[in-house]
């Protein structure tokens, strides 16, 4: 048949609640708005919008839900008779103090919260999966984070690629996504956003709109 582009991609999405210093968080709005948002733009060609869930801004204590979310992909995909597409995670999160989007390259296996959590955890240089080894374990994403990052400064967006997610709940979750994608033969990759105040609620769902666009077109 030869190359006809690229296959069909499946996008699950997840946001977090409220937490400590963020009583209202811009990725709770943006997953929970952005079925809606893209049946009224269009989905691009070769996209399929999958599942959009809020996460607890917790760590240890909303791991069960995190992996029944993440598993959950896979029974529909084995569930379905065309199995053949790609599965990509993404996973939003705050920045409260950011002026820009930011694409996170890698987590750390490194658990360090400034505060507690939602369920009150507050661990202090603890390994997030302690037999992947030391603190000092990095795990990055199989995605193309430059060409992401230059496509979307491309269509106009303030963009930036990271290297450090923090050693908040946000890292803690990329890191046990980066696992699982790894073990399951799917992608995940983390964007933090900034506050509405820093840019409004409209720009951020046109750049999710758009962040769904570039992953779509990837070969």
């Amino acid at each position: 048949m030869g190359s006809e582009g690229p296959s069909a991609v499946t996008i699950h999405l997840t946001g977090f609640k409220k937490f400590h210093g963020v009583s209202e968080n811009p990725t709770e709005t943006i997953v929970g708005k952005l079925t809606e948002y893209m049946n009224k733009k269009g989905l691009p060609k070769g996209l399929i919008l999958g599942s959009c869930n809020i996460l607890e801004t917790a760590g240890q204590g909303a791991l069960a839900r995190l992996y029944q979310i993440l598993q959950s992909a896979l029974s529909r995909k084995d569930s379905e008779s065309s199995n053949s597409g790609r599965i990509i995670w993404i996973h939003f999160g705050v920045n409260s103090g950011a002026s820009r989007f930011a694409i996170e390259h890698q987590a750390v296996n490194e658990a360090t919260f400034r505060c507690p959590d939602e369920m009150g955890w507050k661990p202090q240089k603890v390994p997030i999966i302690p037999t992947d080894g030391e603190i000092s374990k990095t795990r990055e994403t199989s995605l193309p984070v430059e060409e992401i990052t230059k496509a979307l400064v491309k269509k106009g967006y303030e963009v930036m690629t990271s290297d450090d997610a923090g050693r908040f709940v946000c890292n803690y979750v990329y890191y046990h996504s980066l696992c699982f994608a790894e073990k399951n033969g799917i992608k995940s990759l983390f964007v933090h956003v900034p506050l509405f105040l820093t840019i409004d609620e409209e720009t951020q769902m046109q750049f999710a709109a758009s962040l769904l666009e570039v992953l779509a077109s990837l070969n």
